[in-house]
């Protein structure tokens, strides 16, 4: 049974891997069932989701980066309407300390930074005095220009390498070894082999030393594959969560969390005869 780490208190699940809802509190992500506020979340709280992650800032291929005051715009009514009906565990998506300091004010509790910290120098003093777990995640430049930066010698190495430079900043700020989790960045620029690699790998990044967040939810790397659009990415996205979860994932997020529950509730059966 997974457990994890908050400021203040334990989580665990009865499922193989937690299941992070997606709550895309902007109209710009490139899954359209992703967007929206408070009747999302309900709904994917209902569904059993183990957490919501959280974000009003776009990160797909192309988009652009949006202001604190946007985002802060977005996110707060929203934690807070969130937090009236739920103690559920809120990962808050965002690259900016300010953002991110009062979302915790309002009841969030991690930080899913795509910039894994290098974007705001205040983030990782931030989340060592608040206690607070954080996502670090593999990436090259922006969103905008990321996938001209798909060439690698050796992806997974350099991916590991670039995550054990971040877990030492981290750790070098203070914020404790147990509050980290890796998200190796599947379709942040990387090509239809790397991401493949990536996927086939993730378990062992790190020495395993670390919790592995896997974010595959119908992204353009399956589409490649199966030949079909975001909206039919289903079946495929649910073939690779389950293989990342019997090959070490502790987290996944994903849009459709009904289905991964249901996933994942087969495989603990399988796995408990």
């Amino acid at each position: 049974m997974p457990e994890f780490n908050l400021s203040n208190r334990i989580i665990k699940t009865e499922k193989p891997a937690f299941v992070a809802g997606i709550v895309n509190a902007n109209s710009d992500s490139f899954w359209k069932e992703s967007r929206g506020g408070y009747k999302l979340a309900k709904r994917l709280i209902e569904e059993k989701a183990d957490l919501l992650d959280i974000g009003s800032e776009s990160a797909r291929p192309g988009s652009h980066y949006i202001s604190e005051k946007d985002e802060l715009k977005a996110l707060i009514p929203l934690i807070r309407k969130i937090r009236k009906y739920s103690d559920i565990p809120i990962s808050v998506d965002t690259r900016k300390k300010n953002v991110i300091k009062a979302c915790v004010e309002e009841g969030a509790d991690i930080l899913n930074d795509i910039s894994a910290m290098e974007d705001d120098p205040q983030m990782a003093s931030y989340c060592a005095q608040a206690k607070i777990p954080v996502i670090l995640m593999h990436k090259r430049k922006n969103p905008v220009i990321m996938q001209e930066y798909t060439e690698y010698n050796d992806i997974f190495s350099e991916v590991q390498d670039y995550l054990y430079s971040r877990i030492n900043y981290t750790l070098d700020a203070g914020i404790d070894s147990s509050k980290i989790i890796l998200d190796p960045g599947i379709g942040f620029a990387k090509d239809l082999k790397g991401n493949l690699i990536l996927i086939k790998r993730a378990g062992e990044l790190c020495q395993k030393k670390y919790p592995i967040m896997m974010a595959l939810s119908r992204k353009s790397c399956l589409g490649q594959i199966t030949g079909r659009p975001v909206s039919e990415r289903l079946s495929a996205t649910l073939a690779a969560d389950l293989y990342s979860v019997m090959n070490g994932a502790t987290f996944v997020r994903v849009h459709d969390v009904k289905e991964t529950v249901d996933t994942l509730s087969v495989l603990a059966a399988i796995l408990s005869v």
